[in-house]
């Protein structure tokens, strides 16, 4: 993870945001186990980088969170704000488009 970790540092709002985006309401350690699963491992977010992100989110408005309880435990869950859902298309094809032009540069095929 530690080769993975500068670059996950520019991409992780938007890993969020496009997970939240497909999945709706999820929680913070769902996020985690569904990054880790969908990228066969190559890709694991910790609490310590999850939890940061996504209160950073609900401060910049981006998504908001709601309480459940669970099996007699409180769970937060988080969505996307639907005020948002613009700008997170935005930053997801930004991100999808940047992609695309660095497999160019560095001569990978899609």
């Amino acid at each position: 993870m530690d080769s993975n970790k500068k670059f996950l540092n520019g991409t992780l709002n938007t890993i969020v945001l496009a997970l939240l985006r497909e999945n709706g309401k999820m929680y913070g350690y769902e996020i985690c186990q569904l990054t880790k699963d969908k990228t066969n491992e190559k890709i694991l977010l910790t609490e310590g980088a999850i939890y940061p992100t996504l209160h950073r989110l609900e401060k910049e408005g981006m998504i908001t969170s709601s309480k459940e309880k669970v099996n007699g435990r409180i769970r937060k869950y988080y969505a996307i704000n639907k005020s948002s859902l613009q700008e997170v298309d935005s930053q997801i094809n930004l991100l999808s488009q940047f992609t695309a032009h660095l497999r160019t540069l560095l001569n990978l095929s899609a």
